[in-house]
């Protein structure tokens, strides 16, 4: 798509991200060490799939692809494409992540990468008036810090995580939205570089504090 998708459709984005979270109670309530790594590479594979059917425009899931999420994309993907929106990088973030880190570490990275980036987008382009590189705002920098700081307080105080996690936490979301903000420049998506930066600050607190 040329143009931009309406506030609406990138509301309808937002969500189908917050419902994500899903992948934090798997990440932090499934048992055994090879299960969700297991679930998030087969997810991940269904959407490769999914996605690229849509590229080709092969009748069946394509269509069905099309007529559930089309209108949500923020451009017509290329012809043959494989990914073609957030949820590949998503879900290749959660894969990573659960193989790299241990549970809660995992689960704070895609806590901040669901939370904290949907929250940017919808301030930015709602009360954004002051502009950052790469057409983004400053609103929506502070509302990805903010929701991101937020968010993680509630993880670890649900799960009784120990002091260090707040405080590294804290300061997780700062390079998490410098990743979000120059996304162009790292040629990173966003939704796979957040999770990574929050993953390795958390896991270091965990074995170093």
């Amino acid at each position: 798509m040329s143009e931009p998708i309406s506030y609406l459709e990138e509301v309808k984005r937002k969500l189908v991200h917050l419902s994500s979270l899903w992948m934090v109670v798997a990440i932090l309530l499934i048992p055994g060490r090879w299960t969700v790594p297991v679930l998030f590479a087969v997810l991940l594979a269904i959407t490769l799939i999914s996605e690229h059917a849509y590229a080709c425009r092969r009748p069946g899931l394509g269509t069905l692809y099309g007529a559930l999420f089309g209108r949500m994309l923020r451009r017509e993907p290329e012809p043959g494409a494989w990914i073609v929106s957030g949820g590949a990088p998503v879900l290749m973030a959660a894969l990573l992540v659960t193989l790299l880190f241990d549970p809660l570490p995992a689960a704070g990275a895609m806590t901040v990468m669901l939370t904290a980036d949907a929250a940017a987008a919808l301030v930015g382009r709602r009360f954004g008036r002051h502009r950052a590189p790469n057409g983004k705002s400053w609103e929506g920098c502070a509302a990805f810090v903010v929701a991101g700081i937020v968010a993680l307080t509630i993880l670890f105080a649900l799960t009784g995580a120990e002091g260090k996690y707040y405080i590294a936490g804290a300061i997780a979301v700062f390079p998490a939205a410098a990743a979000e903000l120059f996304q162009k420049q790292l040629r990173v998506d966003d939704n796979f570089s957040i999770p990574l930066v929050v993953g390795v600050v958390l896991e270091l607190a965990g074995r170093l504090c």
